[in-house]
This record gives structure tokens, sequence and C-alpha cells, in this order.
């Protein structure tokens, strides 16, 4: 059998203003034309489908319009929600979805509930456990946000995933192509930072151990880095289908091709996909910044440009886009100066409004404050003082 593991979309996603959904729909595009000629029995898609949980048209659009292409094709796809993704949208669509060969799963449930997903392809039985995002809120009770502390609410957390994962896998067989999908942080992956903080640490980092050992592959979703988890059952993250953000740029994107049988460990390759517009990181200083961006200025994507200085620049952020305009991100870079260590408080302090302007100024921007702008500040103060007088 053979399934192609993909995930993290994230259509209607903006970077800085720019709509990346046009970069996503042709990588969708190649995906789709590699699922037919590596002639595969399913797309399994881990999650993170949308950007928000109420995408714009068009990126809904992008997505049926795949979907529909797979379906002309012979070839069903599976999908769940997500934490980016509209669980209710995914459940309330789901029956509709199935007219264009789509199973879809917007919240956790049981096996009997819809939770284990089977499929008959032309190469045989296919058996997937499906676990979509797993919001806290859902998994815990009310008294147990209460009466639990943070440790006591973690560990009953990563108790009701892994009970339900394993109840799922009670569905496997024998004669099927068992496979766990599920969008969630296994503890010790690698982040790319442009994943939500909040459901990628803590509560939502759930032990690799926990996962059922009896599939014959994994298929995970939400972290954007493609990477294998170690583990006793080949374990992936596909990662996302482009460069999300700046923390991706360079990165190779792309999705698993996955050659398995009943019984048997998955084969598992990652197959690239081209980006149409890389992002890429630049650093410089101010002696070579002119040269630099020069060099940079045919970069078919999106440029984040670091400049070295040693004291603010007025107009850097214009003379840059005016040499590349493809720049969305322009951020100064200071050498660090050694803070001084906060005064004690004394009976008889007198407040400096110009030392404590400079103390500021230091700690916030990482350089000591320009005669310039100190001067400014005097002055300033001097008058609203004078004002209020």
């Amino acid at each position: 059998m053979r399934l192609i593991h993909t995930s993290d979309w994230h259509l209607g996603r903006k970077l800085k203003g720019q709509d990346r959904t046009p970069e996503i729909e042709n990588a969708l595009d190649e995906l789709f034309n590699q699922a037919k000629n590596l002639q595969v029995d399913a797309v399994l898609v881990a999650g993170d489908i949308y950007d928000i949980q109420n995408p714009p048209a068009e990126a809904e659009q992008v997505a049926y319009n795949f979907f529909t292409k797979l379906k002309q094709s012979n070839i069903p796809a599976v999908i769940i929600a997500g934490n980016h993704d509209s669980h209710l949208r995914f459940d309330s669509a789901a029956k509709i979805l199935t007219y264009v060969g789509i199973q879809a799963l917007g919240r956790p449930q049981k096996a009997n509930k819809g939770g284990v997903i089977k499929l008959d392809t032309p190469s045989g039985k296919l058996c997937i456990a499906a676990m979509p995002f797993a919001s806290e809120r859902r998994l815990l009770k009310y008294e147990d946000l209460w009466s639990k502390d943070d440790l006591e609410q973690r560990q009953h957390y990563r108790f009701q995933v892994q009970k339900l994962l394993n109840q799922l896998a009670k569905e496997f067989r024998d004669d099927s192509v068992n496979v766990v999908m599920a969008h969630m942080t296994i503890e010790g992956v690698q982040r790319a930072y442009s994943e939500v903080d909040f459901y990628t640490r803590d509560t939502y980092m759930i032990p690799g151990q926990m996962l059922p050992n009896v599939a014959q592959y994994i298929a995970l979703g939400h972290i954007h880095k493609p990477q294998q988890v170690s583990n006793s059952v080949p374990t992936y993250y596909s990662g996302s289908l482009i460069q999300v953000d700046f923390g991706e740029a360079g990165e190779d994107k792309g999705f698993n091709f996955i050659e398995v049988e009943a019984g048997r460990p998955a084969k598992v390759d990652f197959i690239p996909i081209r980006c149409q517009k890389p992002l890429k990181v630049i650093q410089c200083n101010e002696a070579n910044l002119e040269e630099t961006l020069e060099a940079e200025r045919e970069h078919p994507g999106f440029l984040k440009v670091v400049v070295e200085l040693n004291v603010p620049k007025i107009g850097l952020a214009e003379m840059v886009r005016k040499l590349c305009p493809q720049t969305l991100i322009v951020e100064p870079k200071y050498p660090k100066v050694e803070l001084k260590r906060p005064v004690e408080f004394q009976e008889d302090y007198q407040f400096d409004a110009a030392e404590e302007f400079q103390s500021y100024y230091s700690q916030s921007k990482g350089i000591e404050v320009p005669p310039a702008v100190l001067a400014a500040f005097k002055q300033l103060h001097e008058e609203m003082s004078d004002a209020i007088a």
C-alpha cells in the first residue's frame, strides 16, 4: 500500500501582510501530481489545513479544489482538525465531505463514534486511528482545573490522551494496514517556533512511549519541522507544506511517502516540494549593507534583513526596501552593553530623569543613548517641568 502523509498547510496564512495562500496552492498542485504519479492509495492530512478557524473563502476554495481533483483520480483522503482548524466546521461538514472522497474528523472520538476510519483501497484494507488536536478544556473537567495543580492536570491530560489512543488502536486488525494519525507535540521534537507556543509545551507535550506500539506507521502533525520521532514504530512529522515563517528559512518542505503492507513496518521517504517563494534571512552590517542587498535583488521569495548597527539609523527600512522590495522584516541589531545594576532604594534618593532615561534606553535597545537623543530628552523634560510648575 502506498500513502502520502502531509500536514500543516495553513491555508489563509499571512506573513507581514503577504497572503501565502497562492504559494500553498502551488505546493498542493505539485502534491496532487505526485499523488497521481506515485499511484497512492490514500492521502492523510494530519491537521492545520487552515491557519484560522474561520478561513477566507479563497483558502477554502483551494482546499476543496485539491480534494476534488483527488476524487476525480479515485484517491481518497482522510483529514483531522489541528489546533488552528475549527473542529465544529470539520464535524458539521463530515457527511457532505464523504461525497468528494474525504473522511473528516474534527474532535477526538471513541472508536465507535468515528475515531477509527476504515478504507478499502486497491491495495488492501486501511485502518486509521484518528486523533485530532485535543484541547485540555475538552479532556479535563471543570473541577479538574480548579482542584488539580499544574502537574496533576498535565498527568491527567496525558492519561486521557493515552487512554483514548489505546482504545482506538484496539480496532487494528492483522489483515489491515494500521496507522495512527494525530495532531500533537511529542517530547523532544525540534520545533520551528512558528507553531503556537501555548499548544506545544507543558500540558500539551506527550511522551512518545504513550503512542500505540501496534501501529505500522504514526503520522503526526502540529510541528513544522519534518522529522522522525524516536519510537519503536516508524513515527514522523511531515512538517509544514511551505516555509511558514522565517524560523523555517532555508528548510526543505514536502511530504512523507509511505510504502507499507499489513503486518510489516512502513518504509518512509521524505519527498521535497519546491518552494515558490522561499524565505531567506540576510545578515549584514552598515558597511556592507548595499553590497549584500545588491546580491539579493533577484531573490524570488521574501527576505528578513538583520543589520548590525552601533547606533540607530534613520530611514533604514526604507533604504533596504528600495534595494530589495521583497523584504518583509528589517531588524536592527546593536552590540550588547553591560547593564548597570539597579540602585537600592535609599531614604535620601533623588530622582534623576536623565539618568533613568539612559538606563531605560540601554536596557530596551541594548546600546548607550546617543548624545543628540539625550540632549533632546533633557530639553523636553525641562520644558515639561516648567509647564507643570
